[in-house]
């Protein structure tokens, strides 16, 4: 029986060359090498991804490998013709595996929803059983074909989707935590002063009955005990807490981040400056040891190296696939910086502080002084992860952003490919609209991601008690404008913005910056700064704000009715802001079901362009406050009461949602999947090996990435996989 449409990648799958050639062909031959290293630092570090998303991931991944590499894609058509394999069923293959490459794991990194292959499984075993790979090695295929058969295709509720509990899968935590295991553990993390970011946790119970936890670091060291110059010397070994046995161990991904330092290491010899070369250090410090510390004063050195040619980051950065909101996925990038757009966005960060101070909150809740960011744009050349975003704005690291500083990046290679729409796909809106939108779509987002990025992420103030007592704000005289009363609540010691705000955490602050980014795009100097004047102008903050209600109209797709929960924490952001947005009536924004020109369900979002100044803005202008007003003053309770009530999707008039989620569904439309090239360095030069746009493209370049070590790589891999399958009720074995 085939998987229903939501579960399977389509054959026509969107697959775009993040092209990088021309950006990359301007470096010195220093900055080719410094780029080398850490893309491969990077993609061996990507791999961890596999271990953070499901169970047989790791295993998957190795069998799609083997299989591929033996017999190339065209090769191995021809073998799937004679096994009576369909063209479409071959394609659905192609498909499957370029998915799970670019995804790096079985679930989608936008939605965390699962996908299967679109070939049945009987001929998949009887194509893998006549490839070449199982000729080589007929006992090793059998093997991994036994040990993903059933949950490479297996569509059990829980199965579906990620989520912790009977929510749904995460290998973040072992299969029997609840939601009242990660509280506890936050709880003694936070009294540890750990941090929960390069953490797993998996529960077992002894001889009586008693749960017991062992909270993982990731890091090449598996000793239990570090050296007493170490900031991890008293948080090693066993605790009792709340009358719990929490064991904290290391070396979670041991061989994988053993590469990443190694690669860290060689990419220091071709370093910049001091900056570049002490944040290697310390992140090769962090890897080794598994300290997070060590990864702060990585981040610190980073933020400092301004203007750099070459820019990256690494580490466990984004929590958004953490059921519990803390803990982060492996993330690596390297990129080059694209003087012409760096040059706009400079100008905006000159124009910052000017902005930031417009922002609806009083000046008491926003920091003490504006720390001017880099903020450039840059074009892609490795980004190892689950998914590419269109703009960044790091460290994470909370108590870093408000002393140090941070970076944005805008990656314009991704955001000139990601936002190119054709119109006969282009969904929900009038025709009228959809010519303005197909021409200023890109130029739109642009001005969206510079304002989200840098005075969205980069703005407001957490209020924080530290753990002498001394608070970094008036608490004696700072009122909160919700309640016309004295702040009575704050950051605690050991307390963060992700501990503290936990499961919405994610998408409470990406909606913040994507309030500050509708908010501040009416502004002439903005849109001027971007290169928009006159008509032109009006449109591009038109098109912003039409693509916000229309991306949370689209944001239904995220939405899982069966567990009432969100499953991706921007178009949970996005629906939020429809639902403010219509809240303020005056038919500003409608949303409407109708029948398409093909007879099926369809719907229409409309917004009146009239209304921006006089209704939309002043709409967001209150939301806005909220937001920052709860962040500020560490207000969960008010913030999750908002912000619950927002997000709830009823089928109740006049808008009834969740039929609109069936028609959304109905006429989805896949995000791209990204090729990526490699580099190869031979004699004193770095080649780049370019791919079609395809998915057979996306395949040969994830065949191509490992080439020294890809059979012991699979080793370790496998070996890591099976080693923790207990603790999710498979019993892998080789």
């Amino acid at each position: 029986m085939a998987a229903p449409s939501q579960y399977i990648l389509p054959n026509d799958l969107p697959v775009a060359l993040l092209d990088c050639e021309e950006a990359f062909s301007l470096l010195s031959a220093e900055e080719k090498l410094y780029t080398h290293f850490l893309s491969r630092a990077s993609f061996y570090g990507g791999l961890i991804v596999l271990f953070q998303t499901s169970p047989e991931s790791p295993a998957i991944y190795i069998l799609l490998n083997r299989l591929f590499r033996a017999q190339e894609p065209s090769v191995l058509h021809d073998v799937a013709l004679l096994q009576e394999i369909t063209e479409d069923e071959y394609q659905a293959l192609l498909v499957y595996t370029a998915g799970f490459f670019a995804n790096v794991g079985n679930y989608k990194s936008f939605g965390d929803t699962k996908f299967v292959p679109n070939i049945p499984k009987e001929k998949l075993e009887k194509l893998v059983r006549a490839s070449e790979a199982f000729a080589k090695d007929p006992e090793g295929i059998e093997a991994l074909w036994k040990m993903v058969e059933t949950h490479m295709y297996s569509l059990e509720p829980r199965e579906r989707q990620l989520g912790l509990g009977d929510q749904g899968i995460s290998t973040y935590f072992s299969a029997n935590c609840t939601l009242e295991d990660a509280e506890l553990i936050q709880r003694f993390l936070d009294t540890k002063n750990l941090s929960a970011y390069n953490t797993r946790l998996f529960k077992t119970q002894d001889e009586g009955g008693r749960a017991k936890y062992e909270v993982r670091l990731a890091s090449v060291s598996k000793e239990g005990t570090a050296a007493d110059s170490s900031d991890l010397s008293h948080s090693l070994g066993p605790f009792d807490f709340e009358g719990h046995e929490i064991l904290v161990t290391r070396g979670d991904y041991s061989p994988l981040l053993l590469r990443v330092r190694e690669n860290l290491e060689k990419a220091k010899a071709y370093a910049a400056n001091d900056n570049q070369r002490r944040m290697l250090e310390e992140y090769g410090r962090s890897f080794q040891e598994g300290s997070i510390q060590a990864h702060k004063e990585g981040s610190k050195h980073w933020v400092q190296d301004k203007g750099p040619i070459v820019e990256s980051y690494i580490g466990f950065i984004e929590s958004y696939r953490d059921p519990f909101g803390s803990r982060g996925e492996f993330e690596g990038f390297v990129a080059v910086v694209n003087k012409l757009v760096s040059a706009r966005f400079t100008q905006l960060v000159c124009a910052a502080e000017k902005l930031v101070a417009s922002l609806p909150w009083p000046s008491s809740f926003e920091k003490d002084a504006f720390l001017r960011p880099d903020f450039t744009s840059l074009d892609v050349v490795t980004f190892s992860g689950s998914g590419i975003p269109a703009g960044i704005n790091i460290p994470n690291y909370d108590d870093i952003r408000q002393s140090v500083g941070f970076k944005n990046v805008s990656l314009g290679n991704v955001l000139s490919v990601g936002s190119a729409t054709e119109r006969e796909k282009l969904t929900f809106l009038s025709e009228e609209d959809k010519d303005v939108f197909i021409k200023y779509r890109g130029p739109s987002f642009e001005v969206q991601v510079g304002l989200h990025e840098l005075l969205g992420h980069g703005s407001g103030k957490l209020f924080v008690q530290d753990k002498k007592g001394t608070f970094n704000f008036d608490n004696k005289n700072i009122i909160n404008p919700e309640t016309g009363e004295l702040v009575k609540s704050w950051y605690k010691p050991g307390e963060t913005w992700d501990s503290k705000f936990s499961t919405i955490a994610s998408t409470y602050e990406e909606c913040r910056a994507e309030c500050v980014g509708l908010y501040l795009c009416v502004n002439e100097e903005v849109l001027r700064i971007f290169g928009h004047e006159a008509q032109e102008a009006q449109d591009v903050l038109y098109v912003n704000w039409l693509n916000m209600v229309r991306a949370g109209l689209m944001g239904l797709e995220f939405y899982t009715p069966e567990t009432g929960r969100w499953r991706q924490a921007h178009m949970q952001a996005r629906f939020v802001i429809l639902q403010v947005l219509l809240e303020a009536k005056e038919n500003f924004v409608t949303v409407t079901q109708k029948v398409g020109a093909d007879g099926r369900p369809d719907a229409q979002v409309s917004l009146d362009r009239n209304k921006i100044l006089s209704v939309g803005r002043p709409a967001i202008q209150r939301f806005l406050q909220r937001l920052q007003v709860y962040k500020s003053t560490a207000d969960v309770e008010r913030a999750r009461e908002m912000y619950d009530g927002y997000s709830k999707v009823t089928d109740s008039e006049p808008y009834r949602f969740l039929t609109l989620r069936d028609i959304v569904i109905l006429r989805k439309e896949e995000r791209k999947s990204f090729v990526q090239i490699n580099t190869r360095v031979t004699g004193d030069n770095v080649d780049v090996l370019r791919y079609d746009s395809s998915p057979s493209g996306l395949i040969l370049s994830v065949l191509e990435r490992f080439p020294d070590d890809e059979e012991e790589l699979e080793r370790e891999m496998l070996d890591l996989s099976c080693a923790d399958a207990h603790f999710w009720g498979t019993q892998n074995s080789r």
